[in-house]
């Protein structure tokens, strides 16, 4: 059986949106098992007690996303 599952959630940057019985889906700073803090992408059920699938980022690959954010944006506001 595998270790036990940690996280600590350093910085929570806010809600993308609110679904189902109160889940949300939320930008935070998280520390898995003790290392090095990502951003992370996912649903949360109220309080944090449970997570769903989501996604996690360095800071460069953050960056990244953000551009690519940007020209999709940029390129539906022409259509």
């Amino acid at each position: 059986m595998p270790g036990k599952f940690e996280y600590e959630i350093k910085e929570e940057y806010g809600v993308i949106s609110e679904g189902y019985q109160g889940w949300t889906k939320e930008l935070n700073l998280i520390s898995y098992n003790g290392a090095k803090p990502k951003y992370d992408l996912r649903e949360w059920a109220p309080e944090h007690e449970k997570m769903g699938k989501g996604f996690t980022f360095s800071r460069d690959e953050l960056l990244n996303l953000r551009d690519l954010i940007d020209i999709a944006l940029e390129n539906d506001e022409e259509e």
